[in-house]
């Protein structure tokens, strides 16, 4: 076995990125403190082709060298945007016939390898504050709640490594 070089990797330039299908699938960040979280969920979004995040509340926007450090450049590949309230963009998108699914550990939440990808249907992932979790009301106006299981003493995850481990399980969800 031998490590591939990056040159073998058969990565995509900016443009071409661009230029490529998205899985319907949006993030919205609701109120991020960390820049590093921040960058890493766009690291993580480009690696799934996701189609755009929405930054919200306090999250902070590019540039800023604190995102850049984590993100590696995908600030410039991953469309984004920022819109202050969250609500408000979860009633645009739900306009649009967008499915809104928090990340959160509620009442009557759905495990996340119990949750099914409805075809031809576009998604939307709320991840929440690093300690206050999803806003009360973002996740009353949510579709769904979902919850990755956990069974160990913490049961907590950092919103980065939260959001990679959804990213990954709806992207095999939606292209599989």
């Amino acid at each position: 076995m031998r490590k591939l070089q990056n040159s073998e990797l058969g990565r995509l330039n900016v443009e071409d990125f661009k230029k490529t299908d998205k899985i319907p699938l949006i993030v919205i960040l609701d109120n991020i403190r960390s820049l590093n979280n921040i960058g890493s969920v766009f690291r993580t979004s480009d690696a799934f082709l996701i189609e755009k995040i929405y930054l919200c509340g306090i999250t902070a926007q590019p540039p800023h060298k604190e995102i850049h450090k984590t993100a590696l450049g995908a600030t410039e590949s991953v469309d984004w945007e920022y819109v202050e309230d969250t609500i408000e963009l979860i009633q645009k998108l739900k306009d649009e016939n967008v499915i809104i699914a928090s990340i959160e550990q509620a009442e009557n939440s759905t495990m996340l390898q119990d949750f099914s990808i409805k075809q031809n249907q576009k998604y939307a992932i709320v991840m929440g504050n690093e300690v206050k979790g999803v806003q009360q009301e973002v996740v009353s106006a949510s579709d769904y709640c979902i919850e990755i299981p956990q069974f160990g003493t913490k049961h907590s995850l950092n919103i980065s490594v939260s959001c990679g481990v959804v990213l990954w399980d709806l992207f095999k969800k939606i292209t599989y």
